[in-house]
């Protein structure tokens, strides 16, 4: 078990346009970045992997990368996105993403955001979807890198496809996880990890469920700019840790911004799983920890961390 302490916020979007001070297409304030790493930084994380949900999104979270260290990506296209494919032509833009994971190995830790979103059928057909969820999985085989995934709506659908692939793919994690405490079993049972964000700690079923998934199973994320544990969910009552935060309107270097979330607040479902869950503060982060680095840092496995 990991003996030092640290957060790796596994999925943060950081690059929507909201941290570039543009909400819904209006400037609010300056670009503010730099500030929201110094947070989290500041708040003891040790890693923040960035979500690619297409090939544009991954071109610019790997640019975000190259600017820290501390900073990974993953490079794929998410469900609602997956037309992009029928626009730029598939075989061109599978290739684009399977060069950027190549040029990129370093920086690159799983395929994704890849998967299935049924609640948003609006933005693309469920036929496209499931198409191009299993030709990303090529990318993953042929990378030999985890998958991270999205699934709404869709776990009977997800778990599959993940089945038909099973002995090619390089396990994952079911990223941003609402389903029920059946479908935390199945993808369970499979071997996959389960990521858990404020989405996921809304309603009481919810934390019913979160206590269910083994320890070495749990991956943290905060899936900022979204997914805030906010006042009106189950879980709010078990956050102790709130930094300040003012409006948009007001906004300022040295707070956060109201409504829009922060890697720095993963801290707060570290918080809300150790209390629902009956678990020491301390031992949780470690055993996170320690998954998080199995499943996207094999290369660095306990890398400067004690054991």
């Amino acid at each position: 078990m990991f003996t030092n302490k640290g957060f790796i916020d596994i999925a943060v979007n950081l690059t929507d346009s909201m941290y570039r001070g543009i909400y819904n297409e209006s400037q609010k304030h300056q670009p503010d970045l730099p500030n929201v790493l110094g947070r989290a930084w500041a708040q003891g994380l040790d890693k923040i992997i960035i979500t690619g949900t297409g090939l544009k999104e991954s071109k610019e979270a790997l640019a975000i990368t190259r600017t820290d260290e501390r900073l990974f990506s993953t490079v794929g296209c998410h469900p609602t996105q997956c037309g992009e494919f029928d626009k730029e032509g598939k075989d061109k833009y599978l290739q684009q993403l399977s060069d950027l994971i190549e040029n990129n190995k370093d920086k690159v830790v799983a395929v994704g955001e890849c998967g299935l979103d049924y609640d948003r059928l609006k933005f693309c057909d469920k036929d496209i979807q499931l198409k191009y969820f299993e030709w990303q999985l090529e990318l993953a085989t042929s990378h030999k890198l985890p998958l991270f995934l999205h699934c709404r709506n869709a776990a009977p659908d997800v778990a599959k496809i993940l089945k038909k692939w099973q002995d090619r793919l390089h396990g994952g994690v079911i990223h941003s996880f609402d389903g029920s405490a059946d479908d935390a079993q199945m993808f369970l049972s499979m071997g996959y990890y389960i990521g858990i964000n404020g989405c996921s700690l809304k309603t009481e079923e919810n934390l019913e469920v979160v206590k269910i998934i083994p320890s070495n199973r749990l991956l943290i994320e905060t899936d900022a700019p979204w997914c805030e544990i906010r006042p009106s969910h189950a879980s709010a009552k078990f956050v102790k840790t709130c930094l300040p935060s003012v409006r948009k309107e007001k906004w300022s270097p040295d707070s956060m911004v109201k409504g829009r979330n922060e890697p720095a607040n993963v801290v707060q479902v570290l918080e809300v799983l150790t209390a629902v869950r009956n678990e020491n503060f301390a031992e949780l982060s470690a055993i996170i920890l320690s998954n998080t680095y199995d499943l996207f840092f094999p290369d660095k496995i306990k890398l400067g961390l004690s054991i």
